[in-house]
């Protein structure tokens, strides 16, 4: 049974910074792509940031390039997601997902028929 579950959401006030940590099994990690996606209240979910198997591709939405960073740590079936200088606007239920196939799973916010959530943790920006 594959489980995807993150941790690491919270409160912090604009321009603070915070680090989702997003960990998989009942996959092969190394053999899947990774992503984040988020939905705001009163809007759909929409993909933030996604990284292919190896690590070496990645997708961000345009909202969060050059803030945003998306890694793994395919040792230890982990993926990270580092957000920095973040806003209000950023606001929203961050989900972690995975993939068996392309990184650019990202587009349009629904994944794919394979796709497998986590339930969601909460990031909440202040101003």
């Amino acid at each position: 049974q594959v489980q995807v579950a993150e941790s690491g959401g919270g409160s912090v006030q604009a321009g603070g910074s915070l680090r989702l940590s997003c960990t998989a099994s009942g996959l092969t990690f190394g053999d899947t792509a990774m992503g984040w996606f988020r939905r705001a209240p009163g809007n759909e979910r929409e993909g933030v940031a996604c990284i292919s198997w190896g690590g070496r591709a990645t997708y961000y939405a345009e909202s969060v390039k050059g803030r945003f960073t998306i890694s793994r740590d395919n040792a230890k079936n982990t993926a990270y997601l580092q957000m920095n200088t973040l806003k209000p606007e950023d606001t929203a239920i961050y989900y972690c997902a995975a993939d068996p196939g392309s990184y650019r799973f990202c587009d349009g916010g629904r994944g794919t028929g394979q796709t497998y959530w986590g339930q969601g943790t909460q990031v909440t920006v202040s101003s």
